[in-house]
């Protein structure tokens, strides 16, 4: 036993955790299943790996150039508040558990074993459970197994070590199995069959406001693609200058709030640096490491599509794997991109000054990875499947529950005093419901969860019985179908 969970370990750590060398070897796998030449076969690992790493590269840089700039309001102004971010929530975890229940969260490579067979178990027996997307952003596994291991302790803080890891799996692997099962259909038509699902913090509030675009989507409603601006407008027909003046004016807006004298202070300007140049800079780069996460996904998603059938046919019949939101970014428009972030900035911070204004015991500072990965992709999807206007509305609405949603389980669970929440879209809605549940029902309400999730793609299937699959299985055949049905 020990040897095997050495190798997990040692698997988890190097490999499911860095979703580059994750996918590079799914790529390897995929093509030696299909028999393809070993020299190929490598090729493709790398050429897969190199493309990971190039989308981590622009969305890293997304978050470590502006982050800390939004942090900066909490500093700046001493709010005693708490930041909605994937990696300030898990440093709260680490900060207070001990002191909350006296444990300490070293067991992260078990839960996720758990977790993770869970998930390909479901999808395995796809003709019972209806499920098609195996998670494999390790990364974000374990952030959510941190915030997991909290919300169920908090529920059940007397159980043993052995039936929390066992429950926490089993409620996780089947949230990652229906949450990414839940984006396969709307990524297919994004993308055009390009064969992944989204494996992220947002699968639910994506699906639900694609869907709710459809309905409010009217014979004038148009894309952002299909605009083209005139005149002096016509500027903004171009992603990317129409990206870069956008957020000049959204950032000069904080940067100047801030004051130069704090950002010298804080070391992100230098002495004597222009003030002006220093913001047109900071803002420019948005665009910039935007272009790189774009690169990057086109660099392997055609090798993870090609690839995967090999997986698909052999192992796992029908299945896709489920990715990084930030993939999804390289497709549709990029102004919707843009758009999903200011319109959901503008959400979070009005809801924020109301927190503020009515004396909230806990405020909330904006934390990036939300305020850009969430919204961005609500609003991705809402354009291609609602229009412009569906794409502001939404994202604003995410903003507006983000901020509540966190600040009121993070009230509720005893984790606002450690200085940070997870804070994505579903962790601030989805995951308050199931907490609440389980808190008050115990055992029913975790049985409940499980049920609940277990139906989705029931109700899912019986929508759509003949293309259900066949939207993974032959894309193309699928629009056929679909476009015989509609006429």
């Amino acid at each position: 036993m020990d040897i095997f969970m050495k190798a997990w370990s040692y698997f988890a750590a190097n490999i499911l955790m860095k979703p580059a060398f994750l996918i590079g070897f799914i790529v390897l796998l995929g093509y030696m299943l299909l028999k393809k030449p070993f020299y190929e076969s490598v090729a493709g690992f790398l050429k897969a790996t190199v493309g990971y790493l190039i989308l981590s590269v622009g969305s890293g840089g997304l978050v470590n150039n502006f982050r800390p700039i939004l942090v900066g309001l909490k500093e700046r102004f001493n709010l005693d508040a708490m930041v909605i971010d994937p990696y300030f929530g898990q440093n709260a975890v680490t900060a207070g558990i001990e002191i909350e229940f006296g444990k300490t969260f070293s067991d992260t490579m078990i839960l996720l074993l758990i977790a993770f067979v869970m998930n390909i178990l479901l999808v395995r027996f796809k003709k019972y459970t209806k499920l098609r997307a195996v998670f494999t952003t390790g990364n974000v596994q374990v952030q959510q197994a941190a915030t997991a291991f909290w919300l169920l302790l908090f529920c059940f803080p007397d159980l043993g070590r052995v039936e929390i890891l066992v429950i926490m799996g089993v409620v996780l692997g089947c949230y990652w199995a229906v949450g990414s099962n839940l984006t396969v259909g709307i990524c297919q038509d994004l993308t055009e069959g390009a064969g992944f699902a989204i494996a992220h913090q947002q699968m639910f509030g994506v699906y639900i406001f694609a869907r709710l675009a459809e309905k409010t989507k009217s014979k004038n409603s148009r894309r952002l693609e299909d605009i083209k601006f005139p005149g002096f407008l016509s500027m903004f027909n171009e992603n990317m200058v129409s990206t870069s003046i956008l957020m000049l004016i959204f950032f000069s807006v904080i940067m100047v709030v801030l004051g130069q004298d704090y950002l010298i202070g804080a070391g992100f300007m230098a002495e004597g640096q222009s003030f002006f140049f220093y913001i047109l800079e900071t803002s420019l780069y948005f665009a910039v490491y935007l272009a790189i996460l774009q690169l990057g996904v086109r660099t392997f998603v055609d090798e993870l599509t090609e690839s995967f059938q090999g997986i698909s046919n052999t192992l796992l019949p029908g299945a896709v794997p489920g990715i990084d939101v930030s993939a999804s970014l390289a497709f549709g428009s990029s102004n919707a991109v843009t758009l999903g972030f200011l319109f959901g900035a503008l959400g979070q911070f009005l809801t924020i000054i109301l927190l503020i204004v009515f004396k909230s015991p806990v405020i909330v500072i904006a934390g990036f990875i939300p305020l850009f990965f969430d919204n961005a992709a609500i609003a991705l999807f809402a354009n291609d499947r609602g229009g412009v206007r569906a794409a502001c509305i939404f994202p604003f609405i995410s903003g507006i529950l983000q901020v509540v949603g966190s600040a009121l389980i993070a009230s509720f669970v005893g984790l606002a005093q450690y200085g940070g929440y997870l804070g994505m879209f579903d962790w601030a809605t989805v995951w308050p419901i199931f907490t609440v549940l389980m808190k008050y029902l115990g055992f029913i309400g975790v049985g409940l969860v499980v049920i609940i999730l277990l139906a989705i793609p029931q109700l899912q299937y019986r929508a759509d019985p003949k293309g259900y699959f066949l939207i993974v299985d032959d894309y193309d055949e699928y629009v056929k179908q679909k476009a015989a049905t509609a006429a």
